[in-house]
């Protein structure tokens, strides 16, 4: 992921300072809507959410925004904050998982306010990290009482968000048959490289996913089947021998996932389909 920083170590961590967040997304700071906005549109400074977020005890540790070639809409595009405890007193290892807070905000019109929940996979203490899933938390729209809204939703995220730290254990003593592993591969291929129509074109084949890239994921348990599709999902750089119009062999690699609103639909489609899975199992 691309919205940390060497701010957001497991072993030194400390917060983003707003002079930090300033360089990486400046849009965190508008407190008014883009003057193509109507009046009937709500500005939500997320800059107020944020430091409401870090009297809670969540701290930014990662920030980015989208670029645009609109001029003078840059203070108001859309962003995207990555928010973790480091104040709980929690020694953390490679390889645990660890609970984020992610907070989505734009006042250009391009995104509502969204606050959700996520779970990191570290992969190394300087703040290399994978992440493992996004659960769907609130969205509120700019419009009516934005204020009320975003209080009472924020507070029902920070409430829920440890619940998420759960699946690991479980998922990870729930076996997969080679049959159950190549379901969740297909399902993934088709979230990732589908039409709308259903449709898949990719040389890549759905059991590329399930090839894990270190010797630790040589595994057949529900988390470690599902950190390993996730990764070659979003991380790309799969490779596969496809055609081009005329029928001549062209070499092609997956790319990586980078857009903000990408990134978070994929992470949730991730998510549903492990999450279906682990009930399926425990129905057996």
């Amino acid at each position: 992921m691309t919205i940390y920083t060497d701010t957001a170590r497991f072993d030194t961590g400390r917060a983003m300072t707003e002079i930090e967040m300033r360089k990486f997304a400046p849009s965190i700071f508008a407190t008014t809507a883009h003057e193509s906005r109507s009046e009937r549109f709500k500005p939500i400074p997320t800059i107020d959410v944020l430091r409401g977020l870090m009297n809670e005890g969540f701290v930014p540790v990662g920030a980015k925004q989208s670029s645009t070639r609109t001029r003078g809409k840059a203070e108001f595009t859309k962003h995207l904050i990555r928010l973790r405890r480091i104040d709980d007193g929690k020694i953390y290892r490679v390889g645990d998982t660890v609970c984020e807070i992610l907070l989505k905000n734009a006042n250009d019109g391009t995104s509502a306010y969204e606050l959700l929940a996520g779970l990191f996979r570290i992969r190394c203490m300087n703040s290399l990290v994978t992440q493992t899933g996004t659960i769907d938390a609130i969205k509120v729209r700019h419009s009516g009482d934005v204020g009320a809204k975003v209080i009472e939703g924020t507070y029902r995220v920070l409430n829920e968000a440890e619940r998420t730290l759960a699946a690991p254990q479980d998922w990870s003593m729930q076996m997969l048959n080679r049959d159950e592993q190549r379901i969740m591969a297909e399902a993934a291929h088709l979230v990732r490289f589908g039409d709308s129509e259903g449709e898949t074109t990719t040389p890549i084949k759905p059991q590329q996913l399930l090839i894990p890239r270190r010797h630790d994921d040589r595994a057949n348990d529900l988390w470690t089947v599902f950190n390993v599709v996730q990764e070659n999902v979003v991380r790309g750089g799969l490779r596969g021998i496809g055609r081009d119009d005329f029928g001549r062999p062209r070499r092609v690699k997956s790319r990586a996932v980078n857009g903000i609103d990408q990134d978070i639909k994929l992470n949730k489609a991730l998510w549903l389909i492990g999450a279906k899975m682990a009930e399926l199992k425990e129905a057996k």
